[in-house]
């Protein structure tokens, strides 16, 4: 919800706790149980970045998050909280956000798509689970395929290119590296169970446009809201690695694609991360290396960041370091692992004298939280222990009709529903194939019962015609 230029987030015993849009390029981290209300703090932020005219995107792996196309119902229990908060509940204004909602299999949303190539190798071997060898060899496709001009779209293409290497494999590993027969037939039993998984789905044209991503609504009264990408992901969750890794592929998608644009009022898109730790699971070196780059210096290009997760301890210190912005839910301290977790947490904030922010973590009530934001000089703020307001929108679940309706109002209906195919690696390998073998060149011919040698042209002395063509001979 929007005070004047800031975002309030929730009251503390001083009063508003309050983010500065201009801070919120700096990153955030939204850390708690299960049920300790992060999913209502994730909906407060996405919603006031929207009303500031900021774009908005969220994955939503239970399906309560499409709520935001309905307004919030009025309640005694809302109300309760709204007066705990400060807020008058007969000034709090119900309404519906501006919603697009995406879905990588297209069955609860627009399609969404990506090339290969746009993949790349990196993000692609983490996809497939391949091992360090196995994506030596996958980085060497990608640099015959870019050098020999066969575009990579589908999986179809990929598939090819692994049937064209492996059949070149000798000529190749002299000028690229070691193909090895067993890489090459491993990647494509990956390749084969990510088809089985519905990654075929995923991988071709018409691919997304980051433009897409970037877009804002105009009302009837002239105010502008930023659109809400939901991005349905309940069955796309179902496979950890592939969930993971698309959503980084979007992260890196937009940092590619966007221009520096420095410190400004408000952030140009901002994008939250449920299940963040995921990202982090067998994450290679070089993976590794990639992630922090991206979140380090994408916040130059407008994009904020917010990593959801269980607790602090999820996150490797180095992109820990990054993330200014801290609203920690309660934790449970059952086990010595989950203590460390909670001390970890509380030595992130920087303390308030007036509480214990360690004991504090274990006794929070649901839709409480610890919260620390960044003030206009970057510092990080002294935790605050708040009461997070409601959201306005519907929290819970809608039904398929109005999904389907939603779907068939939006400006992107039937921009990306059919797929295209064009000309790529697949069919250019296809016909090459079927080009019939060239005719041999001949180191000698039968001249007049004399055997002639062929030579280069500016060293012959006379020409002969041979099988169609004319051969420059001695």
């Amino acid at each position: 919800m929007l005070r004047g230029d800031r975002i309030w987030v929730g009251t503390c015993e001083n009063g508003p706790v309050e983010l500065l849009p201009s801070m919120s390029n700096r990153h955030g981290l939204i850390a708690g149980a299960t049920g300790t209300g992060k999913t209502v703090s994730l909906k407060v932020l996405a919603e006031s970045f929207s009303d500031l005219g900021v774009p908005v995107f969220l994955s939503d792996i239970k399906g309560d998050l499409s709520g935001m196309v309905k307004p919030g119902a009025r309640s005694e229990s809302l109300d309760r909280r709204l007066v705990s908060c400060g807020a008058v509940p007969e000034n709090f204004v119900y309404k519906n956000y501006p919603t697009v909602f995406w879905d990588v299999y297209g069955e609860q949303g627009h399609p969404v798509r990506a090339t290969v190539e746009q993949m790349g190798p990196l993000l692609l071997s983490r996809m497939l689970s391949l091992n360090e060898t196995q994506s030596g060899v996958m980085n060497i496709l990608f640099r015959v395929a870019r050098n020999e001009n066969y575009d990579l779209c589908d999986l179809q293409d990929l598939k090819a290119m692994l049937v064209h290497v492996g059949e070149n494999a000798k000529e190749y590993t002299l000028n690229y590296g070691n193909v090895s027969m067993a890489s090459v037939g491993a990647i494509q039993r990956a390749v084969a169970v990510l088809e089985d998984q519905g990654g075929d789905t995923f991988f071709g044209e018409p691919a997304l446009s980051i433009d897409d991503w970037l877009r804002v609504a105009k009302n009837e009264d002239g105010t502008e809201q930023g659109v809400i990408n939901i991005l349905s992901a309940d069955r796309l969750f179902n496979n950890p690695t592939m969930y993971s890794t698309f959503l980084l592929w979007m992260l890196t998608a937009l940092y590619d694609r966007l221009p520096e644009r420095g410190d400004a009022e408000k952030p140009l898109i901002v994008f939250f991360f449920d299940e963040a730790h995921l990202l982090f699971n067998n994450c290679s070196r070089a993976l590794m290396e990639k992630i922090e780059q991206v979140v380090r210096l994408i916040r130059s290009k407008g994009v904020g960041v917010f990593f959801i997760t269980q607790s602090p301890a999820d996150i490797p210190m180095t992109v820990l370091g990054q993330l200014g912005n801290r609203i920690q839910h309660a934790l449970r301290a059952y086990t010595p692992l989950d203590q460390k977790a909670v001390k970890v947490a509380a030595q992130t904030f920087r303390a308030n004298p007036a509480f214990d922010t360690e004991e504090a973590i274990t006794t929070l009530k649901t839709g409480e939280a610890l919260i620390s934001f960044l003030d206009e000089h970057g510092a990080p703020g002294v935790v605050e222990r708040a009461m997070i307001l409601p959201p306005q929108s519907f929290m819970g679940a809608i039904t398929p009709e109005e999904r389907g309706q939603v779907l068939q109002e939006s400006p992107l209906y039937g921009v990306y529903d059919d797929p295209v195919q064009r000309e790529s690696a697949w069919e250019k390998l296809n016909k090459k194939k079927e080009e019939p073998p060239a005719a041999p060149v001949p180191r000698f011919l039968l001249v007049n019962g004399v055997l002639r040698q062929v030579v280069p042209a500016e060293q012959a002395r006379e020409f002969v015609q041979y099988n169609g063509c004319l051969w420059p001979i001695l």
